[in-house]
């Protein structure tokens, strides 16, 4: 009796330990809440139930909302539970619940294994961080996790062992080098060359004003929730020698301006955020959520507004009528242009140039077609920022978008594919695509979802074609071939009649 009694209380005991490590499991896995990820200035959408987690000490994030949005080719084979992740210069392989991935066919160890979450895969955001190139913040105060391309590699000591309180990158509305609490004091960082240089800050009639000097200011604007606030990040800026105000003394000094007699606004601070690269960082916290509108008042004055009073845009207005008599509207938009290339090819080619060899003999094709109006988001080598490209399609309330890419992975990837991002675009997708695949003869590499920006916020029907592989050499000389073109120009239009129902 007493053996049994002995074993029974061995079993009870180990029933309860088992018990409270499964708890303190799950709160050390617990979700730090719908923390928004930022990358270069924009929300990325994560799939509901997947969210920023912590995991013993480390910051987890989803990993195909970020791959996809940085131009990965990012697949999930369920036999195995691995992730395969490709570009043009990396081939990444996960397991789930397995500490080393495969780079390039190097082993790699993971600060975690990444986890399944509700359909989505997370792993450590100091891997992002390393095997992507970008720089990664947390800002504590606004509860959002910064990823920010950059030339350099970010350093991975400023992520790790990230815990879920208010400073797992560093201190409120600070990142990158040495954090006040961890030295004892803060460094004022001299201006980089070539910054431009913010002299004030002020808040009057709803607007922030930022001036600055001695070099032009691209801000990176993000309307944010829980809670509701603007966030005005401006690089390659730092504070002038004779800015007025606390945060001129460099990384982690914050000061905030006087708004105690706006209700819309409960406060504005600003800060030095980073200092490799250079930004300034200044944050509007609503009182409840709220839009807004970026101008320069007069461009040769230097002078930023976020403007609270002023949300409507001016629309981007065609020099003739669109949409009259009936007609079915379409915006052909060709990725890229200008500073920006897109992927290199094989040989040295670039995608912009491919992309708007085909928008334009969309455009020559539509031209023939009576009961179709179209616009083309760029007939020249012009840069355009993905929210423009939306903008134009959403203000012509277009019928249909369609942005022509083309794509790179291994010197062997081959093929065409058919992106959307919402359920009302499939049906759209699969006539392009059905199209785009008899046109281009290359292998069928199917209908896949994107999470891409210019799908994403258009609010008609859109679709991104990746129309073959640069970076293969027999793609790429086919689709740099004038009759492929002609082929695929031919093939887009016949789908866009078909699926508008047009003659």
């Amino acid at each position: 009796m007493k053996k049994t009694g002995f074993l029974l209380f061995l079993l009870m005991f180990f029933v309860t330990m088992v018990s409270v490590q499964d708890r303190v499991a799950a709160a050390s896995a617990a979700s730090v809440g719908n923390i928004p990820i930022i990358l270069d200035g924009n929300e990325l959408q994560v799939p509901s139930g997947a969210q920023v987690t912590n995991v013993h000490g480390s910051v987890m994030v989803p990993f195909r909302v970020i791959g996809e949005n940085l131009g990965f080719d990012v697949k999930w084979v369920q036999k195995s539970q691995k992730v395969l992740i490709n570009n043009d210069s990396k081939a990444i392989e996960l397991v789930v619940n397995q500490k080393n991935a495969i780079v390039n066919g190097a082993k790699v160890s993971l600060d975690n294994p990444p986890l399944l979450q509700k359909n989505s895969v997370i792993v450590p955001v100091r891997f992002v961080s390393e095997q992507m190139g970008l720089q990664v913040s947390w800002d504590g105060a606004n509860k959002a996790v910064y990823l920010t391309s950059a030339s350099e590699p970010s350093n991975p000591d400023n992520i790790a062992g990230a815990g879920d309180g208010d400073t797992p990158f560093g201190t409120d509305m600070q990142t990158g080098g040495t954090t006040p609490e961890s030295s004892g004091s803060s460094t004022t960082t001299p201006p980089s060359t070539g910054n431009a240089l913010i002299s004030g800050i002020s808040f009057s009639e709803n607007r922030l004003m930022i001036a600055s000097q001695g070099g032009a200011v691209t801000p990176k604007v993000s309307k944010l929730p829980n809670p509701d606030r603007i966030v005005v990040d401006l690089p390659n800026a730092a504070f002038s020698p004779d800015f007025q105000g606390n945060a001129a003394a460099g990384v982690g000094s914050q000061g905030q301006l006087d708004v105690s007699s706006y209700p819309d606004v409960k406060s504005v601070r600003y800060s030095l955020f980073s200092s490799s690269p250079s930004t300034v960082r200044v944050v509007i916290d609503l009182s409840y959520p709220k839009d807004y509108s970026v101008y320069n008042e007069d461009p040769d004055s230097g002078l930023l507004i976020v403007d609270l009073n002023k949300t409507d845009v001016t629309p981007i207005t065609p020099v003739t009528p669109i949409g009259k008599d009936g007609k079915k509207v379409v915006v052909i938009d060709a990725g890229h242009g200008n500073q920006d290339p897109g992927t290199r090819g094989y040989s040295k080619t670039k995608e912009k140039d491919f992309n708007l060899a085909v928008a334009l003999k969309v455009g020559q094709l539509l031209e023939n077609e009576p009961n179709i109006d179209f616009v083309l988001t760029r007939s020249d080598d012009t840069f355009l920022k993905l929210e423009e490209r939306a903008r134009i399609a959403n203000d012509l309330n277009a019928d249909v978008f369609i942005s022509i890419h083309a794509n790179s992975a291994t010197s062997t990837a081959s093929g065409s594919e058919t992106y959307y991002q919402r359920d009302a675009s499939k049906s759209l997708a699969s006539v392009l695509h059905k199209y785009l695949v008899k046109s281009t003869g290359l292998p069928d590499r199917g209908i896949r979802y994107g999470n891409f920006h210019v799908i994403r916020e258009t609010k008609m029907p859109a679709v991104l074609l990746e129309v073959g592989y640069l970076s293969n050499p027999k793609d790429e000389a086919a689709l740099f071939s004038e009759s492929l073109q002609n082929s695929v120009a031919q093939g887009i239009v016949s789908g866009i009649k078909e699926y508008l129902g047009v003659q």
